[in-house]
C-alpha cells in the first residue's frame, strides 16, 4: 500500500493501516499551491514527485526532503491562517504551512509555491462516501499494458507511474477490477467508485522527476479510450472502514 501525503509528491510505503471514507490516513493532507492557489500539478513541475513528505510525532510535525534540498522539519499548523486555494476535494481553502516552508518548496520546484493543508479533513470524512477514496490497480493489468508496450519496441512502465494506493496481486485476468462492485481487503470493505481516467502525470518519471512519455498513454490510447480519456485502475469508496495489511486477502462479493 502506498499512501501519499503531500498531493503530487512522492508516496509513502504502508504496511498495514486503518482505511476510512476518506481512503489511507494522511493521504493528500497536503498540497502545493502557485501564488493564484491553483494546486501545483506533475504535468506543469514534474520536480514536484522529488518531494517526500512524512508525518512524525504522533503527525505534529512533518519532515520534508528531496534530493539535493536536504531535511526540513516542521510543526504541522492544524489552524491558523488559511488562504483561498483550488484543490480537489478541499472546501476552497487551506491551512498555511508557514513561510519556511515556503521557501524550502519553492527552492525545490524553482517557482514561488506554498504547503498548505487541508483544512478539516474530520468533517469531511463525516460526509457523504467519497467514491475516489482509494485508487486500486492489479498486478496483471500493469503485466497486460507492459506486454503491448514492449510489442511497440518501448520500456516498460513501473507501478508507481499510476501512484495506486492498493495494489492487487493473483488477479489471472487484467483488468478484473473494473468490474468489482464490492469486495472485502483485511477488514475494510470497498466499492467501485469510477474507472480512473490517467492524465499526463503518468508521463512523469516518478524517481527522477523528468517527463519521460510518451508511454503509457500512447499504447494505453490504443485499447483503453473512454469518452473522456484513457482509462487503467479503479477509484473506490470505503463502504466499511476497516484494518488492511499488505498480504490481506481479498474477497469479492459483488460484480458488476
Amino acid at each position: 500500500m502506498t499512501s501519499y501525503p503531500i498531493k503530487g509528491c512522492a508516496g509513502v510505503a504502508v504496511e498495514r493501516a486503518e482505511v476510512t471514507p476518506t481512503g489511507l490516513p494522511h493521504d493528500r493532507l497536503f498540497a502545493v499551491v502557485g501564488p493564484d492557489g491553483a494546486m501545483v500539478w506533475q504535468g506543469e513541475s514534474p520536480r514536484l514527485v522529488t518531494i517526500r513528505g512524512r508525518l512524525l510525532h504522533d503527525n505534529a510535525k512533518l519532515e520534508l526532503s528531496a534530493p539535493g534540498a536536504g531535511e526540513l522539519v516542521l510543526d504541522v499548523a492544524a489552524d491558523g491562517e488559511s488562504l483561498p486555494v483550488d484543490v480537489e476535494k478541499w472546501p476552497g481553502s487551506g491551512i498555511d504551512q508557514g513561510a519556511e516552508a515556503a521557501e524550502w518548496v519553492s527552492g525545490v520546484l524553482g517557482r514561488p509555491a506554498r504547503l498548505v493543508r487541508e483544512p478539516d479533513r474530520a468533517s469531511r470524512a463525516r460526509s457523504a462516501s467519497d467514491p475516489t477514496a482509494l485508487l486500486v490497480l492489479s498486478l496483471s493489468s500493469l503485466d497486460d499494458l507492459n506486454a503491448r508496450i514492449a510489442e511497440r519496441g518501448a520500456d516498460p512502465v513501473p507501478m508507481d507511474r499510476f501512484r495506486p494506493n492498493v495494489v492487487i496481486s493473483g488477479w489471472p485476468e487484467p483488468h478484473t477490477e473494473d468490474r468489482v462492485s464490492r469486495m472485502t481487503v483485511g477488514g475494510a470493505e470497498i466499492g467501485f467508485g469510477e474507472l480512473a481516467i490517467r492524465c499526463a502525470v503518468t508521463l512523469v518519471d516518478q524517481s527522477a522527476g523528468v517527463r519521460a512519455g510518451p508511454e503509457p498513454l500512447r499504447t494505453l490510447a490504443g485499447y483503453r479510450r473512454e469518452p473522456d480519456g484513457v482509462s487503467f485502475g479503479m477509484k473506490a469508496a470505503v463502504l466499511t472502514s476497516g484494518g488492511i495489511a499488505v498480504g490481506d486477502g481479498v474477497t469479492v462479493t459483488e460484480w458488476r
